[in-house]
């Protein structure tokens, strides 16, 4: 914080930061009549949402005592803000300024007592955050008396014409608050005066040599060079360069093809050399900064020294610097380009280069006709470069694409030179991108015309400007009219990807990623014209959505090049990985994901089956996410995990680095191992307790074995079935006890594969272990079996495949049994769905590297191992014994919520924004974490049922003996015979804590999930009516309109609302009247007072979610 003093003498500690939308009211209140005299009347939240960039000053209380609002053009409609640089420099004495280094003031208010001390300090702060901003003009057509703050701040523009236009135009420059620095050669007197800088980040100089500095400044030759800067005379920043650069080894660790090596290239007699006519020679051309460093009070005057070193060196390209991966992006790295890393490479540094060209200002116009060869040449060799010059040609032609929708075409130019284009494209589902991403968590779209919304069609940038690529956005945006730009990521959908960008990284760096939107799935038929728009309900192909606004271009993001591995697509991985994505201030430029099937992709109806599913993820989610653009994947099985040098082995060979490392590889299938008994003699299964411990199959697995674990493993069957067995007679073995036995007998049946051929055989259940919680489920699956002809065989050990022979193809196996003569069976295909538990890889990679390993990862409650650098989490892992609570692991609970977690307890360690997480008391520290997001579990079950199950996470019955649901606290409808059953239980709070779902018709299992957790009273007076006997079929009743807005994804955004409304009335009732602490809280909004609030506030959350809540009459449509 700094300090202000009022014009009374009254000192205030206060900070600038940026406005947010909660600070209107207070800005409103700073509005005074020679404010409006100046900018006029203003609409507060508008001028927040469309601003560049927006500050208040706020004291220790969080009062706000000045407001100042900056945009890229001048206020009003003096000039069209397209074209308000050639009407200042014809009309004034401006012609240094440009849209790079000039901002305009719209609005500023503060408290008259602390104006020009807010005014002051607000310059201050705008000059010193924005390094490339020169002048901070007020231009307007309001000609009126300044008030003494901004009289003082700003002088007048020299006019160029009289009597010219009757405006306003004032100007400020950056000299006067927060000037440049000025960069000399250092001294060896500056020792005194660098040395603190030093001690303040001790990681840069080594103690071993104190005398190193003074030593490298006297050193000073040809090759090597150090510079300090200056502020009144003292030095405040230091740095040291040097030509002496390894480029072999830098070319062994990064991607250096774009930048030819780093080397010279050669010169020829006739003609200029070009990158893409001339030869690469082996002489240098980048020297290396090897020592930065600066006062932290003018880190972003960092840009300074750029020029200076520059010069040091007028005969080399390229400037260079690598950071370690763990060190926080400072402001210097900001105007750098960060080079991929190799594959192979595992050095702990990063790479960012600087070509002298960008030492040049960008311009960026509309493009004409006369680029096009420029922009060619600009283009060739992309991925969809022709869709690109096919998109420009017909902005030429008609500036609308082939849709007839509207294009605009703009180019960056530097030094007369195209070095890159944006083409946009007007956006026509706005209405669609509203209902299904939540754009509104960073705009208000009700100040945004529909106009002013566009997509991204191609956009293409040198990476020398890539520092530029933020302002090429704002350029875009106030040259077009626009204040939106959207860019959709398709997932590998060849007939979806039509966009050329290049590269992809510059858009997602001045992007912010946005979530997708859970849906309601609606009634259509029924709602009829009460439904919502068909631009909302249509079925389009599923993207990943970024968003540049306005007031984004100027909210640089944090850097975070840690190199975190996560080992396992799990939902619990996936989540995890979701999580750092998403974060709008963060830019993580080092995520891996290790799967041995790479990333999931988005598959086919067909290829559904086998497998029950999580409700976590279905292909439409993954579309959504952004992982494909933001993570590397690596396809392949982690062997190992070398801790001492922190990299993980993986299937090939290949070595992945890690600084953070994510164990969360979950359960798997195993393949059994057959226990090999002597059947000639009669045996039974009491009889093989040694023989029935876990163990490895290390035989070759027969062809038509199949283990299914994920998505892959299951295409893989079912096109091994439709090849070679469905039409055969051979029977079907599936092996297992889980609901995946049923979903895959399902799935084998589905596919034409006759009832009596499929053989379902059960190993012998855990005490206390059902596959359904609800005996009326299995009951109605164990008909459905019987009724398809379907053998059963229960409590059964593997025992033989292939009598002890182990040939390729499986042809029978035997088991043993409680029964003294063993199950032997003909075998076409063997799938396996037993013996879940760690991956033997996974395992043995945990185990050899020493982590603890008791029959799971052993982790503590903030997902740690006995390795600080690794982490585990879902099911893989379990509590250490020290917590004594050996019936709790994340395997009880909902993975996608462990992922959330665990992304939340490792971002204080990688987000330098937020504070450091403090330590929880000794108490807290011996507690293992509980949550509440229901454990979900669904499939389609033999009889052609849609299964659904629903349920609170609960702890593993130690102890065996079985727990029976209590029927009378249940609320039951239909039956499962006539596939219309539905079973709710609620809590002793009446809050949903189970349901369960087995219908003959599609579920609308979204929906359905949104009740969980959710108050009777919520839904509709559930329990009331039932034991009333007014609902007769729950499935019927969850299907009326007024359950679509508990559906809606922000309903619980007004339940918390609800609650507020609901706490205030009982804190006043209880000042009030003490006599009425006996008041039932279903009895708090009785009053007329609270019932208004409560009607209020229900208005306002379907009026303002109309667009998907249509069927709900607002006040004044009758």
């Amino acid at each position: 914080m700094r300090s202000i003093t009022s014009s009374s003498g009254q000192e205030e500690a206060v900070t600038v930061r940026r406005s947010e939308s909660a600070d209107a009211q207070g800005i409103d209140s700073l509005i005074c009549p020679p404010a409006l005299a100046v900018f006029g009347r203003v609409n507060i939240i508008h001028l927040l949402e469309k601003a560049n960039l927006a500050v208040t000053l706020a004291n220790e209380k969080e009062d706000i005592l000045a407001h100042a609002s900056f945009f890229d053009h001048p206020v009003g409609d003096l000039v069209n803000q397209a074209h308000w640089e050639p009407f200042l420099q014809k009309q004034f004495r401006a012609e240094k300024c440009t849209p790079l280094n000039t901002l305009f003031l719209h609005l500023f208010v503060a408290k008259p007592e602390f104006a020009l001390a807010s005014a002051k300090e607000i310059m201050r702060a705008v000059f010193n955050a924005v390094a490339e901003l020169e002048y901070i003009c007020l231009v307007t057509l309001n000609v009126c008396v300044l008030e003494p703050a901004l009289e003082e701040m700003f002088e007048p523009l020299q006019r160029l014409t009289d009597p010219g236009p009757q405006c306003l135009a004032l100007i400020c420059h950056r000299r006067e608050h927060f000037p440049r620095r000025h960069i000399r050669p250092a001294r060896v007197k500056d020792h005194d005066d660098i040395m603190p800088l030093f001690t303040e980040q001790p990681k840069v100089l080594s103690v071993e040599r104190p005398y190193f500095l003074a030593e490298l400044i006297e050193g000073q030759n040809e090759e090597n060079h150090a510079a300090v800067c200056e502020s009144d005379g003292v030095a405040v920043g230091f740095i040291s360069v040097t030509s002496d650069v390894d480029l072999k080894r830098l070319q062994d660790d990064f991607d250096l093809r774009e930048f030819n090596g780093l080397y010279k290239l050669q010169q020829t007699k006739d003609n200029e050399p070009t990158p893409s006519t001339a030869h690469v020679s082996e002489e240098s051309n980048a020297f290396c900064i090897q020592i930065f460093v600066i006062d932290k009070n003018f880190e972003t005057r960092s840009v300074d020294f750029i020029p200076y070193i520059f010069n040091l060196f007028p005969d080399l390209d390229f400037c260079i610097i690598t950071v370690p991966t763990l060190c926080p992006e400072f402001p210097l790295l900001q105007s750098f380009h960060r080079v991929p890393r190799r594959a192979s490479s595992t050095l702990p540094r990063e790479l960012y280069i600087f070509h002298r060209t960008g030492l040049g200002s960008v311009e960026v116009r509309p493009a004409v006709a006369a680029d096009r060869q420029a922009v060619s040449d600009l283009v060739k060799g992309l991925r969809l470069s022709e869709s690109l010059l096919q998109d420009l040609d017909c902005f030429y032609e008609t500036c609308r694409d082939l849709d007839g929708v509207r294009l605009q075409a703009f180019v960056a130019q530097v030094n007369r030179e195209v070095v890159g284009i944006l083409i946009i494209r007007d956006e026509q589902d706005m209405e669609y991108i509203r209902a299904h991403y939540n754009i509104e968590n960073f705009i208000y779209f009700s100040h945004h015309s529909y106009e002013e919304h566009a997509q991204i069609r191609h956009f293409v940038l040198k990476p020398s400007f890539q520092h530029f690529s933020t302002h090429v956005f704002k350029e875009v945006l106030r040259l077009a009219h626009r204040s939106c730009l959207y860019l959709r990521i398709y997932p590998s959908d060849p007939s979806q990807e039509n966009s050329c960008v290049h590269h992809l990284d510059l858009v997602l760096n001045c992007a912010v990623p946005v979530r997708p939107r859970r849906q309601i799935i609606y009634p259509l038929e029924e709602l009829g014209i009460n439904a919502p728009s068909r631009q909302i309900t249509e079925d389009q192909a599923p993207f990943a959505l970024s968003l540049i606004s306005r007031k984004l271009t100027m909210e640089p993001k944090v850097t975070i090049n840690a190199r975190i591995v996560v080992v396992g697509a799990s939902d619990t991985g996936l989540s995890f990985l979701g999580m750092l994505c998403f974060c709008p201030h963060l830019r993580f430029n080092s995520l891996t994901l290790i799967s041995t099937h790479g990333l999931p992709r988005d598959c086919n109806q067909e290829d559904i089956g086998f497998l029950s599913t999580s409700h976590a993820y279905s292909s439409r989610d993954l579309a959504q996410l952004p992982l494909p653009s933001c993570i590397t994947v690596v396809t392949g099985k982690m062997v190992g995990i070398n801790r001492k040098s922190k990299y993980v082995i993986v299937s090939g060979g290949r070595k992945v680095p890690y600084d953070h490392l994510i164990l969360c590889t979950g359960l798997q299938y195993q393949v059994p191992c057959p226990t090999g008994v002597d059947l000639s003699q009669p045996v039974t299964n009491s009889q093989l307790q040694d023989r029935t411990a876990h163990r490895r199959y290390t035989e070759p697995v027969p062809s038509n074995l199949f283990t299914l674990n994920d998505l892959h493993d299951c295409r893989a069957a079912r096109r091994w079935l439709c090849a070679n067995f469905v039409e055969l007679e051979d029977n079907a073995i599936v092996y297992g006890n889980s609901i995946d036995v049923f979903t895959t007998a399902e799935t084998l049946l589905s596919l034409c594969v006759q009832g009596n051929r499929i053989h379902l055989v059960h190993p012998p259940l855990e005490p206390g272990v059902r596959c359904f919680s609800d005996p009326l489920v299995e009951k109605a699956v164990c008909s459905a079996l019987e009724k398809a002809e379907v053998q059963v065989h229960h409590d059964c050990l593997l025992a033989h495949m292939n009598s002890g022979d182990h040939p390729d193809l499986l042809t029978s196996v035997s088991f043993t049994t409680d029964a003294p003569e063993p199950l032997r069976l003909q075998c076409g295909v063997f799938i396996n769905l037993s013996n879940k538990g760690v991956d033997y890889d996974a395992f043995k990679s945990i185990n050899s590297s020493f982590l603890v390993f008791d029959s799971r990862l052993v982790i503590n409650a903030a997902f740690q191992t006995s390795d600080s650098s690794v982490c585990g989490a879902g099911p893989l892992t379990k509590f250490s014994r020290c917590y004594h609570a050996d019936e709790w692991s994340h395997g009880n609970f909902n993975s996608k919520e462990v992922g959330q977690d665990l992304a939340a307890t490792l971002l204080p360690l990688l987000d330098p924004t937020l504070e450091p997480a403090d330590e929880p008391p000794p108490d807290v520290n011996r507690l293992v974490p509980l949550y509440k997001q229901a454990k979900i579990q669904g499939g389609k079950l033999p009889g052609g049922y849609n299964y659904l199950h629903v349920t609170k996470p609960s702890a593993t019955n130690l102890t065996g003996a079985s727990v029976r649901h209590l029927q009378d606290n249940g609320i039951v409808t239909g039956r499962v015979e006539t596939g219309n059953y539905f079973c709710l239980h609620l809590d002793c709070y009446e809050l949903v804590e189970t349901l369960t779902c087995l219908s003959l018709k599609p579920l609308p299992g979204s929906n359905y999930l949104s009740l969980y957790g959710k108050h009777q009273q919520l839904l509709g007076q559930l329990s009331t009516h039932y034991h009333q006997g007014l609902i007769h079929d729950l499935y019927s009743f969850f299907r009326q309109s007024w359950c679509l807005a508990v559906y809606h994804d922000r309903f619980s955004d007004f339940e918390q609302e609800l609650q507020q409304i609901s706490s205030a009335t009982w804190r006043q009732r209880l000042t009030e009247d003490a006599d009425d602490s006996h008041v039932l809280p279903q009895d708090r909004f009785k009053d007329a007072e609270s019932r208004a609030a409560l009607r209020s506030s229900a208005v306002k959350y379907v009026t303002y979610n109309r667009n998907l809540l249509p069927m709900f009459a607002c006040p004044g449509q009758l």
